[in-house]
């Protein structure tokens, strides 16, 4: 009985009334921005001059591996041909992670040593990783302080994943005015690896389960080359279908669908596809020449290959020509007149990135007079329809305090949306990668690396590695294989993380957890609470479960009618919800009615005497509330008898004695 969320930012400007929508699978919060919001005083200069500073000369030209030193990389996705020499601390450095990803204890302990002796170097990726051994408590006791160290030395020697941890560390404890700055570096490195032409893919982590259940779908078209949807696809590529070609060379490019990227493949298919007329995989051709993917950049090759996509009604190719005017990349010279117009002629034909470009231009004044609010307005309209780059142009305003007033806060959730698209986020694919070959261990570290940089679809993920899978996630703790408490502990730790950032299964699981007394003490209160963090998400199961714990006195007080109002939000929030809520408002019509009777005693008992029939129910009833469910269930039962017996008694004797409540004075449903 639960939703996705989506997070709503609607931008109340004085031009007009926009919404900018944010689609982050987390909690859903509101922000309107009116008049006042607007500085009166002329706008403030940004930091960079006049200049396109996307794509520009410096990280535009640099390698995934030069943007995310210390990746791994090169151990996921090793180069094709013959390996190239490396500094010898590298590869120590190397030697050392990949112990750690065995998933072999003996060789763990060895890898988590040798990264030890590597940081004490002055290493900076090897100093990263042993933040997070200390963040883990990977053999040793967890420590905030050296984790916090650690990290700090690494970011100094320009390590971006320690970057996200600590950024994401300082979110947590509202220290905004430090998190903004880091975000905000990220989010430009990330801004940096995006396409000029068209939105690159968002290329979203998996979820491995929708809270209770594995996720079997999205696993499945996560398989890449052993999905037989995609060897249909490939197969249909290698018969001559031209749009089989291209669809199979963008998910070599992007490395979607699970598969492993290869701009080398992409490249074959591609060209393949334009020799059967395929105008998508010129526009994407353009892109790989102009970005040096696979083949020697060649910005002249590029503008050619986006001339003869716009040719073809794709009008996003106008936007890597207008770019290639401004920067006078490939063409005769840089002309602001002419990237203008291809700018507008995306725009006009409803491309988004038209609409990010034209904003880029009035607020920096380059080919046109410069004007703060018509590029607000250029830019909630590509964020509206999911342009990420525009939310970092957005994060720039709110940062900088140009035209609007600052707000850090929000510059730094709108930085953080950036910045999670970065290099860095290839984790997701190797760790689903991992996860799909049945090798936990490896899929709950890399889960658990991206959950210390904030991704809340890792922390979910590895919380949930841990509780399903017990030891076989090869969870590590202070001196060996983790003790079913620190697996618990460290599960819990995650959840609540994830819960923090909007999952609304996560801390429902919490609730969960101290209710049943599951890896931790029974405490009904800790249950109300995380029930309540659950339902401010509008989850209807946590309002189900704090309407039980108001009918028993669970941690709340003892309040029927309150009780009776968590039900009935159930049902509004969840019409999958009308049978447990008919069978709760039942057991509170009995209660309220029949008040201290045997049958409240038989009711209460129940759940106690579940447990011993649990043997002869397990294939019927499998779910751990299920106690629950046949307790409301039996007051179903008895209501319907009760009301029979009501009426039989009111034809004998009308007038006696008024009749107990009905029913429906609590809400039951008539029958």
């Amino acid at each position: 009985m639960s939703r996705p969320k989506s997070l709503f930012i609607s931008l109340a400007l004085s031009f007009s009334l926009l919404n900018l929508s944010l689609s982050v699978a987390a909690r859903q919060f509101v922000l309107v921005l009116s008049q006042e919001d607007f500085k009166d005083d002329p706008p403030a200069e940004l930091d960079s001059s006049a200049e396109w500073d996307e794509l520009g000369d410096g990280d535009a030209h640099k390698s995934e591996e030069d943007l995310d030193p210390g990746s791994w990389r090169p151990i996921f996705e090793p180069p094709a041909g013959d390996p190239q020499p490396i500094p010898e601390s590298d590869a120590a450095y190397y030697s050392a992670v990949d112990k750690l990803m065995s998933g072999h204890p003996a060789l763990i302990e060895n890898g988590a040593a040798e990264i030890a002796a590597a940081a004490d170097t002055g290493h900076p990726a090897a100093q990263s990783v042993l933040g997070f051994l200390w963040e883990m408590g990977l053999l040793r006791e967890r420590s905030k302080g050296k984790t916090f160290l650690y990290h700090h030395f690494a970011a100094e020697g320009g390590n971006m994943q320690s970057k996200m941890a600590l950024a994401y560390k300082y979110t947590r404890q509202d220290m905004f005015d430090k998190a903004v700055n880091l975000y905000a570096e990220l989010a430009e490195v990330a801004v940096n690896n995006f396409l000029i032409s068209k939105d690159s893919p968002v290329i979203e982590p998996v979820r491995l389960h929708n809270g209770a259940e594995e996720n079997k779908e999205a696993l499945r078209k996560s398989k890449g080359e052993e999905d037989e949807d995609f060897q249909i696809l490939e197969y249909q590529a290698q018969k001559g279908n031209a749009a089989a070609m291209y669809k199979v060379g963008l998910f070599y490019y992007f490395g979607l669908r699970g598969l492993r990227r290869d701009h080398s493949k992409a490249l074959s298919w591609f060209l393949k596809a334009v020799e059967k007329g395929e105008p998508r995989s010129m526009e994407l051709l353009g892109e790989i020449y102009a970005r040096g993917a696979g083949v020697e950049r060649n910005y002249t090759k590029a503008f050619e290959w986006l001339t003869l996509a716009s040719r073809h009604q794709l009008y996003s190719a106008y936007n890597g020509m207008g770019y290639l005017y401004v920067k006078g990349y490939g063409v005769d010279k840089k002309n602001y007149t002419k990237a203008k117009e291809y700018f507008e002629k995306a725009a006009e034909n409803e491309e988004v990135g038209g609409h990010y470009n034209l904003g880029v231009m009035y607020l920096k004044g380059i080919g046109v007079k410069r004007d703060v609010k018509l590029a607000c307005k250029f830019f909630v309209v590509a964020a509206n329809h999911g342009q990420p780059k525009a939310f970092y142009q957005l994060a720039k305003i709110f940062h900088n305090g140009v035209g609007f007033k600052k707000n850090i806060p929000l510059a730094t959730a709108l930085y953080k949306l950036v910045a999670e698209r970065g290099p860095w986020s290839s984790l997701s694919r190797w760790a689903l990668e991992s996860y799909l070959k049945g090798d936990l261990g490896k899929a709950f570290m890399l889960y658990s690396r991206m959950a210390e940089m904030g991704y809340e679809v890792a922390q979910s993920n590895a919380a949930w590695i841990l509780d399903k899978y017990g030891e076989r996630s090869m969870c590590m703790g202070e001196s060996g294989l983790c003790t079913d408490a620190e697996r618990h502990q460290r599960a819990h730790s995650l959840w609540w993380q994830a819960s923090e950032q909007g999952n609304e299964h996560a801390a429902l699981l919490i609730g969960d957890a101290y209710y049943y007394g599951r890896g931790t003490a029974r405490d009904y209160d800790r249950a109300a609470e995380a029930y309540m963090h659950a339902k401010s998400q509008s989850n209807a199961q946590a309002m189900f479960n704090l309407g039980y714990m108001y009918e028993h006195g669970q941690g709340l007080p003892f309040d029927l009618h309150l009780a009776k109002r968590y039900y009935d939000e159930a049902l509004d929030h969840d019409r999958a919800a009308k049978l447990p809520v008919t069978l709760a408002l039942s057991s509170l019509w009995i209660r309220k009615n029949y008040a201290d009777s045997f049958m409240v005693h038989v009711i209460d008992s129940l759940p106690e005497v579940y447990p011993k029939l649990e043997a002869w129910v397990e294939n019927v009833l499998m779910e751990e509330g299920n106690a629950t469910i046949l307790t409301l269930f039996a007051c179903l039962i008895t209501v319907l008898y009760l009301r029979e017996r009501q009426r039989r008694q009111a034809g004998v004797a009308v007038g006696e004695v008024a009749q107990p409540n009905h029913p429906n004075e609590l809400g039951v449903p008539a029958h």
